[in-house]
């Protein structure tokens, strides 16, 4: 499942040869519980979600992912429909865009950010975008001052955030006992998200820490395999750099319980 077409072809060539045991759908993932029972992959034994971007979309200047290459401030990864990054950079207000910008991209510079876009609109390339955000911070770390703005807007563009709460949320269901759920992140609100999201449906109780006794009647239904998060190795990173940021975290679905609390 991707929410890219372009993504699917470049799949369905990869696994050409095993094209017989393989179903391609261009999807969102927030559908994987409706196409899973169409396609009678429930119960499954394994689920994996591979978040983020790939480098087919950072490397064609058409889809306005990356400002290392000028193209139009798009940034959808569905590019039938929905806002553009464009949409966004000229119609939001001073304050949206610093909310926008600190919210999703963590930038410390969002307001600073916000009111020289404002000044300067319209915006409609990414290599504009990222240079008036150059000249209006500076260079003052390694990464590239518009990194965080461009994280972002893509974000925001694609409900990304919203889109991983919603499908995790269907995933416990889809699992057979025994099945496994992982999920490959590449920044910390992805991470995030995915973290208390195990840990929640580990937990034997939900209720507000003030509660005096346990009212929910939470069954845990997933049990995390690791502790903390796995990173790539040294090896993976050098054999692509663009994996340094990954984190991988699993649960087991735990066998159906019944809801009767003692």
């Amino acid at each position: 499942m991707d929410a890219d077409p372009q993504a699917v072809a470049v799949a369905g060539q990869n696994l050409a040869p095993w094209r017989e045991r393989v179903i391609l759908v261009h999807s969102n993932f927030v559908h994987v519980a409706s196409i899973a029972y169409a396609y009678q992959f429930a119960p499954a034994d394994g689920i994996l979600l591979d978040l983020g971007w790939s480098s087919g979309q950072v490397e064609d200047p058409s889809r306005g992912f990356s400002f290392m290459v000028d193209g139009p401030l798009d940034m959808r990864y569905d590019p039938s429909g929905g806002i553009t990054a464009a949409d966004l950079v000229n119609s939001l207000s001073e304050r949206e865009l610093a909310e926008l910008l600190w919210e999703y991209g963590e930038e410390r510079y969002a307001r600073r950010i916000a009111r020289a876009i404002v000044a300067h609109r319209p915006i409609t390339c990414t290599r504009e975008l990222a240079e008036l955000i150059e000249r209006t911070v500076g260079r003052r770390e390694k990464i590239h001052p518009a990194t965080r703005t461009f994280q972002a807007l893509r974000i925001r563009v694609n409900d990304e955030l919203g889109v991983l709460q919603r499908t995790l949320e269907q995933l416990p269901d889809l699992l057979a006992p025994g099945g496994v759920l992982v999920v490959i992140t590449f920044h910390s609100l992805e991470d995030r998200i995915v973290k208390q999201f195990i840990q929640r449906e580990a937990a034997k109780c939900i209720c507000p820490p003030e509660a005096p006794v346990c009212t929910c009647g939470h069954v845990p239904r997933l049990e995390p395999l690791y502790r903390k998060p796995v990173a790539p190795t040294p090896a993976e990173v050098a054999a692509n750099p663009r994996a340094r940021s990954a984190k991988l975290r699993a649960a087991r679905r735990l066998p159906n319980r019944s809801s009767q609390r003692v």
